[in-house]
């Protein structure tokens, strides 16, 4: 039944993608070698001989990474990526940017973290953003697709400006945050690069850490392909920082299509977080008893969610507890709420 409901979902938002395409056509992709370097496992990383595809790898002993070679004062990030197949509970595959290389207790960061799967049910994710170190005041966002991304390739992409920042998954916006003065720091300002891992989160990432990884469906592996680094290289470190030095590549990020939300993706975007957002932490008032300033409250949707930012009517299949540590939050060891839970 969950396969069934997918597919009808997925030809509504067909519908949508056909419209929006456009946005992407003119991306230009780079090579692994003239934009990126290993992060760790090397051993667990396999490039393609074209060098535009890679693929990272968990086993037994260890999971991988990549990241960008320079960090960049805003930008457009993105990857076609395809998630492990079979069993995959307890794993986290992990597309982002960050400076937290840089900035120990300061740093910035945007994400996407797809939680693991168990076999017949819809894919989990969470998107969430953090601005100056401000990692106990997280803004996650968790979702089901309406595809199994194990079985092709899908565009995951990361837009980042000093006015915005939009989630898309292919062509589709699904999350919107529009900078406010009231943000302050937690707005990312600082210049971050990209980065893309795979690793055992156990005790979190599926079901509340219910749904353990089993290492005899290993080696699990994620690939990546068409990568793209479109913003304004900069050295985080620069004592002093034209604040010009970007304004061209800004307007030009500004400019392209997929900067701009039209009409048309903001219904498409409207309607998948209708079907497939289960928590926002916007309407989560027991973790935020006033809404962080770049929350937009529509009274309708906040209709469909309880007091803890979790759905109000799930079926069994959905049922969900507010969640846990995102990808950060347990590098820095801290918890702030309970689990999901089948």
């Amino acid at each position: 039944m969950d396969f069934i409901r997918m597919k009808i979902s997925f030809s509504v938002l067909l519908f949508f993608h056909v419209w929006l395409c456009r946005a992407f056509n003119d991306v230009s992709t780079i090579p692994f070698n003239k934009g990126f370097s290993h992060l760790f496992g090397d051993g667990n990383i396999l490039h393609a001989n074209d060098d535009n595809s890679l693929q990272l790898h968990l086993n037994q002993n260890t999971g991988s990474g990549f990241k960008s070679s320079d960090l960049y004062n805003h930008g457009f990030f993105s990857a076609k990526i395809k998630l492990p197949s079979d069993y995959t509970a307890g794993i986290v595959v992990a597309f982002y940017t960050t400076n937290q290389d840089v900035f120990k207790k300061t740093h910035d960061e945007l994400d996407f973290e797809f939680l693991g799967n168990i076999r017949g049910k819809a894919w989990r994710f969470q998107t969430n953003m953090y601005g100056n170190g401000s990692t106990h005041r997280g803004r996650e966002e968790r979702y089901t697709l309406w595809f199994d991304p194990s079985k092709e390739f899908h565009r995951y992409s990361i837009l980042w400006t000093n006015k915005n920042i939009i989630f898309y998954i292919d062509d589709v916006p699904i999350r919107e945050i529009v900078r406010n003065d009231a943000m302050g720091g937690d707005y990312p300002s600082k210049p971050m690069g990209l980065y893309a891992t795979i690793w055992d989160a156990s005790d979190w990432a599926t079901s509340g850490g219910k749904y353990k990884t089993n290492y005899k469906y290993a080696p699990f592996i994620a690939e990546f392909t068409d990568l793209v680094l479109n913003g304004c290289a900069m050295d985080p470190l620069e004592q002093v920082v034209n604040p010009s030095l970007c304004d061209e590549k800004d307007v030009e990020l500004q400019k392209a299509d997929f900067s701009r939300i039209t009409s048309r993706q903001r219904m498409a975007m409207k309607r998948f977080r209708a079907k497939y957002m289960y928590y926002s932490y916007c309407y989560d008032s027991l973790r935020y008893s006033v809404p962080p300033p770049e929350c937009e409250i529509d009274p309708v949707e906040q209709q469909r969610f309880k007091e803890t930012g979790r759905l109000k009517f799930i079926n069994k299949h959905h049922g969900h507890r507010h969640p846990k540590k995102s990808r950060s939050e347990v590098l820095d060891a801290r918890n702030y709420g309970n689990e999901d839970e089948e």
